[in-house]
């Protein structure tokens, strides 16, 4: 699908008050990439108290039909059947080939409606040739705003504002109801690797949304947070990020250690005898670096070890709250154990780096599944 023309938060004017240019876009939508605010100031909120992002640029694609569930299920390669109403999943979207070509988040609704929230890959291409058969209808929707709450105060800024008991709302679960008297859709989610709540609105009501959530944030020292922060935190979480983290044109989800969003029980998805006969033959895996080096080193740069070329960075971040320069990269799966060292050469530059566990930032995921809600 060619787009020429960029979507636009309906919020761009209250980017541009803190300080946005909204010159860059992504998924053909303007983004606030910086505020006037330095984004680590951003980040120790998120990680501290509470950031508010406009993730808008997401796109929303609504499907519903007595065979809704049946195509979902041939496109994705998890199982959906498993997902009950009221709870979402992540689900890798492969060719015929095997080859990602994009990830989606898929909210289930009810038996015959659900949402897909999916980033810049090809997914709207897909939809077309994979519905050939089915009774099912999808489109996008343009009006959808998305706001994200993310930190460990979200809970307490966004409960009192609704009548949803958010405090036992589950980890990918989502539910309709209203936030300070709005309708909305609230998601627990995000991709700080934090605790935090998405709210789905329509246009008109997410001004209003955004200024209340601040209002309503105050006391606990929220902040708006840009997407310089977004880059900061999902990579601190080791939360890939489609297609950066991806190397290959037609890199498979074992390549990226997906395993766990492949159902190969299914009867069938596109690509599933592709993918059976692709595991076991990865030409990279996805690691974690700590880098020596006091800057963010440059995505694309090599990996070397005695002098050979094993490996790509793909996303970076330097972690002022970690104090580490911090790499998610590509690598020959047998150089992928905890410790194993390399040199990264980027341009004129060297620096070593070793393998380190991911995700980088609470590496038992503890702030967004707590022990005490675990099965």
């Amino acid at each position: 699908m060619t787009e020429s023309v960029w979507r636009q938060s309906i919020l761009n004017e209250r980017h541009r008050a803190l300080g946005s240019k909204l010159e860059e876009s992504w998924n053909n939508m303007a983004l606030p990439q910086h505020y006037a605010t330095c984004p680590y100031e951003e980040t120790a909120a998120v990680r501290y108290r509470a950031g508010l992002f406009d993730v808008s640029a997401l796109k929303i694609i609504n499907v519903s039909g007595k065979d809704a569930l049946a195509f979902l299920n041939e496109l994705v390669t998890a199982d959906l059947a498993k997902v009950p109403a009221g709870r979402s999943m992540i689900a890798s979207i492969v060719n015929e080939e095997g080859g990602l070509i994009d990830d989606v988040l898929v909210y289930v609704d009810g038996p015959e409606n659900f949402r897909l929230s999916h980033g810049g890959g090809a997914l709207e291409e897909a939809l077309p040739v994979v519905a050939k058969g089915f009774d099912v209808s999808f489109e996008r929707d343009d009006d959808i705003h998305i706001l994200s709450l993310q930190g460990p105060k979200a809970l307490d800024i966004l409960s009192p504002h609704t009548p949803m008991d958010l405090k036992a709302l589950p980890y990918f679960g989502h539910g309709k109801t209203t936030l300070f008297g709005v309708p909305v859709s609230l998601a627990r989610g995000g991709y700080s690797a934090e605790r935090g709540y998405e709210a789905f609105c329509a246009a008109k009501d997410a001004v209003g949304l955004w200024d209340k959530i601040l209002e309503a944030g105050q006391p606990f020292g929220i902040m708006p947070v840009s997407w310089d922060c977004l880059d900061i935190v999902r990579v601190e979480g080791a939360l890939l990020f489609f297609p950066f983290d991806m190397p290959h044109p037609d890199t498979t989800p074992w390549e990226i250690l997906m395993d766990w969003s492949v159902d190969l029980s299914k009867p069938s998805f596109r690509g599933k005898e592709a993918l059976i006969k692709r595991k076991g033959t990865e030409r990279t895996h996805q690691a974690g670096l700590d880098v020596l080096a006091p800057k963010a080193v440059t995505p694309g740069s090599k990996i070397f070890k005695d002098g050979a070329e094993v490996g790509v960075v793909n996303s970076v971040t330097y972690s002022q709250h970690l104090m580490k320069s911090l790499a998610l990269v590509s690598l020959k799966p047998e150089l992928t154990a905890l410790g194993t060292a390399f040199t990264i050469k980027d341009g004129d530059e060297t620096f070593e780096a070793n393998v380190v566990r991911t995700p980088f930032y609470d590496p038992m995921r503890l702030r967004t599944h707590p022990l005490d809600e675990r099965a």
